[in-house]
């Protein structure tokens, strides 16, 4: 496939004087996986460099946890690096590199129009500051297996919360497995769950609005499941702050009926569980509000306006932004396409298992039961100081050191002081 005009022109002005120099450009990219993500970048641009003599793209592999907590210091003091995989995807934006000057913004639009929004941040605008790599979506992860050895049947797709917790109550008891249920400990993971039992998010005027009566009862639900068995307790309540844990091992493990992550942890099932059990995905149930909302989200590739080769930058992950490419990267990868037009001729995921391919059928498939809020929320700016207020309070009721209310009492004054300092 032809890539547009104007990133090969672009890449021309660079590269052609950068070929010519006494060493190329170098270009850092910090990069997590949830999978081989990383790897797969790291092999794609290696294309890209032959393409390019003039540059030098190096992929730098790091926890997650860097790129929450590290990559935002570093940016401060403006020592971070040219590109990076991120998912605060709004919250970072001051950082940004504007890619508009530089790629076709007509390609962009029409292949990335419904993800631009939430990297714009709090400004708005119409810029380009990111290409989203992995479009994901929570939901659960069930033991098929354990189900089957039980005898239990497995709740239907529109099954509620309260009949999924019974039945993986029952199954747990059933088989000595160690744990019904977890959910990863996560402001964005316990959302979804939120707003299907009637939290709003915003007000009426659109301002950020944490706490309501929707939210307060999930919360509570939540710390009951905890204090009954029904959650793994350690998952929350053996971290502090807003340190991030997922649960991923422990049902990797075949120790747990019930895990509500999300789509970019298939991989890690395909691989790691192998014909240990079966399992399959069963999307998000269902709350008393009557939604059955999981959270969009997921992960995407940005350059930085301190780097010293914006146009350098710009090409790079416009690269990755060409169709091809992507289809490539996606296919590779087993991530949820983002890109539209990569999206509407599907994707055939490299070396995908029965079970895996099913579960990210699954996951596509649940998209259309997105919360337009939960859409909102996932675009808001300030969600990155919303999920860790969530985090820390949710925990601190878990484990007792607050009551429910309040612990709902201080994430509305803390939110209210972020939005103050913010303002």
């Amino acid at each position: 496939m032809k890539r547009n005009v104007l990133m090969t022109t672009a890449m021309a002005a660079v590269f052609g004087v950068a070929a010519g120099a006494a060493s190329a450009q170098e270009i850092r990219f910090m990069c997590y996986s949830d999978g081989n993500e990383c790897e797969v970048y790291d092999d794609v641009l290696s294309r890209f460099e032959a393409e390019n003599p003039g540059i030098d793209v190096i992929v730098d592999v790091v926890p997650y946890q860097a790129i929450l907590e590290n990559l935002p210091v570093q940016l401060a003091a403006g020592t971070g690096p040219d590109i990076a995989k991120v998912t605060d995807l709004g919250g970072l934006n001051e950082y940004y590199l504007d890619l508009a000057p530089y790629v076709d913004r007509g390609y962009w639009e029409s292949n990335f129009g419904g993800t631009l929004g939430w990297y714009r941040g709090a400004a708005g605008g119409d810029g380009i500051y990111g290409m989203h790599s992995q479009l994901t979506i929570t939901g659960a992860f069930v033991n098929a297996t354990l189900f089957e050895q039980a005898g239990v049947e497995m709740p239907s797709n529109d099954a509620s919360w309260d009949e999924w917790a019974a039945a993986a109550r029952a199954v747990a008891e059933a088989t000595d497995a160690d744990f019904p249920m977890a959910i990863d400990r996560s402001g964005h993971r316990v959302a979804g769950p939120a707003i299907s039992y009637g939290a709003q998010l915003f007000d009426a005027d659109g301002n950020a609005m944490l706490v309501d009566d929707g939210f307060t009862a999930f919360a509570q639900q939540f710390v009951d499941w905890h204090n009954d068995g029904t959650i793994a307790r350690d998952v929350w309540a053996g971290q502090g702050g807003s340190t991030y844990r997922d649960a991923a091992q422990e049902f990797i493990n075949g120790e747990l009926v019930f895990y509500y992550s999300g789509s970019w942890q298939v991989g890690r099932m395909d691989s790691q569980v192998g014909d240990f059990f079966d399992w399959r995905v069963v999307g998000s149930p269902c709350g008393p509000a009557g939604a059955c909302s999981g959270m969009p989200g997921g992960a995407g590739i940005v350059g930085f306006s301190q780097t010293e080769h914006p146009e350098a930058v710009a090409a790079v992950i416009d690269y990755l932004a060409q169709e091809d490419v992507y289809a490539e990267v996606t296919a590779r990868t087993r991530n949820l396409p983002a890109h539209l037009g990569v999206a509407n001729a599907g994707v055939e995921f490299e070396g995908a298992s029965p079970a895996a391919a099913a579960a990210l059928s699954a996951f596509a498939g649940d998209l259309g039961d997105v919360s337009p809020i939960a859409f909102a929320y996932q675009g808001y700016a300030g969600n990155r100081a919303m999920y860790g207020i969530t985090v820390e309070r949710l925990s601190q009721a878990i484990v007792g050191e607050l009551t429910v209310a309040e612990a709902m009492e201080r994430a509305a004054a803390d939110l209210a002081a972020a939005m103050a300092e913010a303002n």
